[in-house]
């Protein structure tokens, strides 16, 4: 399979994309869209950043968002430790599906970002970043957010009964310069959730895309239905499009992927 990738990592300050959408595919599975946005309205660089990473057959993916302020160097440093942590993560990534696996996916991360290594680069880098994190394996998707980056779940069942994000967006912390790990009690957001049977869209996005003027996405519906008749790399162009048509300043950085679920998920009783 000549064209198969399964990483993927990008920075902003390596190609700001302002005024120019970009749609970057991996293995016909993983779509990453990124605008830097309109240079008109005084944008001129991007402090965006992401990470991905698939396994087919072990049946995961591994995704991380970031959205600096400042500069882009506490996004740097994060992709920087989870590249030299790599070959543990995918070890624990690798481990039988079950709550075991995510507890010590959570643990190995908690142990990065507390570690008195990071903590001191954190304090000489300029500027700070929100973070999220994403794990998908087997039915199940686990979360680890710092900041306001958003996750979503599109699922018809969920759609059916107005449920469409999954974390909440958390003002006022980040990782790097200002560090919400350098807390008494340090300050992050967990999840996990069972997917539904059939398809399951996962949507990541920095706040480019709900912060534009005029608001076209700061209803996730309008995001969902954005999928509805179209293939994924034409509605996430014709996203970026939009925004850029509405003259937004702040980059965006979209992940976003479909997981096919055949096993039964959780009904009522009656």
């Amino acid at each position: 399979m000549s064209n198969y990738v399964e990483e993927f990592c990008w920075i902003g300050s390596q190609e700001n994309f302002a005024d120019t959408p970009n749609i970057f595919q991996l293995n016909d599975d993983i779509m990453v869209g990124r605008y830097g946005g309109n240079s008109n309205v005084g944008q001129f660089k991007n402090e965006d950043g992401c990470l991905v990473w698939l396994n087919k057959k072990q049946d995961w993916e591994f995704a991380i968002l970031l959205d600096s302020h400042n500069t882009s160097e506490s996004a740097e440093l994060i992709l920087g430790q989870f590249t030299r942590e790599k070959s543990k993560i995918k070890h624990v990534l690798s481990m039988p599906t079950n709550h075991q696996m995510f507890k010590r996916l959570e643990e190995l991360i908690l142990n990065m970002f507390q570690s008195e290594e990071f903590l001191s680069a954190c304090r000489k880098v300029s500027g700070e970043t929100a973070c999220l994190i994403v794990a998908r394996k087997d039915k199940f998707i686990w979360w680890f957010s710092v900041g306001d980056c958003v996750l979503y779940l599109f699922h018809r069942e969920l759609a059916a009964l107005g449920q469409y994000q999954l974390n909440q967006r958390q003002f006022y912390e980040w990782i790097g310069q200002i560090n919400t790990f350098e807390l008494d009690v340090p300050c992050y957001t967990l999840g996990m959730r069972e997917l539904r049977k059939g398809e399951n869209r996962l949507f990541l996005t920095t706040d480019g895309l709900l912060e534009c003027p005029n608001e076209p996405y700061v209803n996730p519906m309008n995001i969902y239905h954005s999928f509805s008749h179209t293939k994924d790399e034409e509605s996430i162009r014709f996203m970026l499009n939009k925004i850029k048509d509405n003259e937004v300043r702040d980059s965006t950085t979209i992940i976003s992927w479909k997981v096919a679920i055949s096993k039964e998920a959780t009904k009522p009783s009656n």
